[in-house]
């Protein structure tokens, strides 16, 4: 069994797109997963399952939630050692940051690393205190005076990334990072 994270964008966010945490829990257990834990009320589990394919189990879980729901969610999945992955190598190690204000914005794309040409017309000093790293699957962004009002927080969509993406703060990459440790034991 592999262990893995779903990331569900843009629920439970406002009055639309209202997913509730134990039918997230029963659908992922519909599709064969185990194990089945969510964290907070925005689209994060952490399960099990037999299969090694994480873009099916997105496509499968997409479906349901389409399904079930009438509801049209971008589900990204992720292995839960990619997760352990994108918390140690945290490009803000070292240095004191607001977990808060502190972003992984996961990309849709398994086939290689996040598109470097995406970014090559920023001037990151333009948008200082505001900072960018390029991971290999993620773009890590702090944004210190907060994300609501950030530029280039807003940068960061599909258009220029060329794929679809989901974001995180700090604090919920590193409690999914460590629940899914704890369900490989």
């Amino acid at each position: 069994m592999t262990t893995y994270v779903a990331l569900l964008r843009g629920i439970n966010v406002g009055t639309k797109q209202r997913v509730p945490m134990q039918t997230l829990r029963d659908l992922l257990s519909g599709l064969g997963c185990g194990s089945v834990r969510t964290h907070l009320n925005s689209g994060n589990a952490v399960f099990t399952h037999p299969g090694s394919d994480p873009d099916a189990l997105a496509a499968g879980l997409e479906e349901a939630l389409a399904r079930e729901l009438g509801l049209s969610v971008r589900c990204f999945v992720r292995e839960g050692v990619d997760l352990r992955r994108v918390v140690d190598a945290n490009p803000f190690a070292d240095r004191a940051v607001d977990p808060a204000r502190f972003l992984v914005v996961f990309l849709s794309g398994l086939s290689g690393t996040a598109r470097p040409e995406a970014f090559a017309d920023l001037d990151p000093g333009a948008y200082a205190p505001d900072e960018f790293v390029l991971g290999e699957r993620e773009v890590y962004l702090l944004c210190p005076d907060g994300i609501r009002d950030s530029k280039l927080a807003k940068l960061l969509t599909g258009r220029r990334l060329g794929e679809d993406g989901t974001a995180r703060n700090w604090n919920t990459v590193t409690r999914l990072a460590d629940m899914a440790d704890a369900v490989e034991g």
